[in-house]
């Protein structure tokens, strides 16, 4: 495993950072699987040198939190946890989705109680909150981060002028600064390039992108994709513009290229993220334990400026996705 400082936090990650989205409760999304999966999963995370594990409340609602805390039991202190609020909680109270301040400090409690931490490394904004002043919000984090209960505070996917208006309110008040940005990011969803990333390059933050390989359809040919039970049971997955303009062809050029250097199609994939200087750490997800340790080998898998530009070159713009 390679580690790299997570944009200015001084942070140590590794360069693969795994998402727990895919254990909880499967009552929850048809293709989560259970808690002794997630603990398996964890276990051979650690073996293989992951330390950064990204998580979230709304995550089957909590039990990926909880699974994630005992796993790490007698390693959290060596590990780096992240995990996200804005989503709603719980359907007949309003207040348990959002990022008011009340919101924040409760579910903030919440996830700590879950996770077994006194402080969590990284506290993430799950989504933009049309509804709440960004400064309320900031504020709020800003004493998480003051009170002990948050280390650092991050945001994920977002307008380039949100991030900015943010980080300049940060400024002004003198208030805690999103130190990183999940965002979507991947071979063949690119429109972060044109301004976002851009700003966190400018302002120091580190990039951990979700959907690293699209949801599964840069780990597959696409005419295998639709059969998968991600394809078929998340609408997200449906909804992501992946398979339009170029799309197709990228993941073909992904097969013919993986053949070549003998590498799996995500091994490919990912390396292309690695090889891209904003990126710190994509955010893996695995519904087996080979699909993590697949991932894990992609660190090694180099590829040349011209294996970059042939990736690349089919790529033509999208509708912008995943800020909802």
């Amino acid at each position: 495993m390679e580690y790299t400082t997570l944009g200015s936090t001084g942070i140590e990650v590794s360069r693969i950072c795994l998402g727990c989205m895919s254990f909880g409760d499967p009552d929850w999304r048809e293709w989560v699987r259970g808690e002794a999966f997630g603990d398996d999963l964890v276990e051979r995370a650690l073996e293989l040198g992951i330390n950064f594990f990204d998580t979230a409340n709304m995550y089957s609602r909590g039990e990926s939190e909880r699974i994630l805390g005992d796993a790490l039991e007698g390693r959290r202190e060596e590990s780096v946890v992240a995990s996200k609020v804005y989503f709603r909680m719980r359907d007949d109270d309003p207040n348990s989705g959002g990022l008011s301040r009340k919101t924040i400090e409760q579910e903030l409690d919440a996830s700590l109680d879950r996770l077994g931490m006194e402080t969590v490394d990284l506290y993430q904004t799950h989504r933009w909150d049309d509804d709440t002043p960004v400064e309320t919000t900031l504020r709020a984090l800003d004493d998480a981060v003051r009170r002990g209960k948050a280390r650092h505070v991050g945001a994920s996917s977002m307008w380039a002028h949100q991030l900015a208006a943010a980080l300049h309110t940060s400024d002004r008040l003198g208030l805690e600064r999103f130190a990183t940005m999940q965002n979507h990011y991947n071979l063949v969803y690119r429109e972060e390039e044109r301004e976002t990333l851009p700003l966190c390059e400018k302002e120091g933050l580190g990039v951990i992108p979700w959907s690293p390989m699209a949801r599964g359809y840069l780990a597959r040919p696409h005419e295998e994709y639709t059969s998968t039970t991600r394809a078929e049971t998340d609408d997200h997955a449906q909804a992501h513009p992946y398979a339009e303009n170029g799309g197709r062809e990228i993941n073909e050029r992904v097969q013919e290229l993986a053949a070549e250097k003998g590498v799996s199609m995500a091994q490919l994939s990912l390396s292309w993220l690695l090889h891209k200087e904003w990126v710190d750490a994509p955010i893996i997800g695995a519904s087996k334990i080979e699909h993590l340790e697949d991932a894990v080998e992609a660190v090694e898998v180099s590829l040349s400026d011209s294996d970059l530009d042939y990736l690349e070159a089919p790529y033509e713009p999208v509708p912008v996705s995943g800020h909802d």
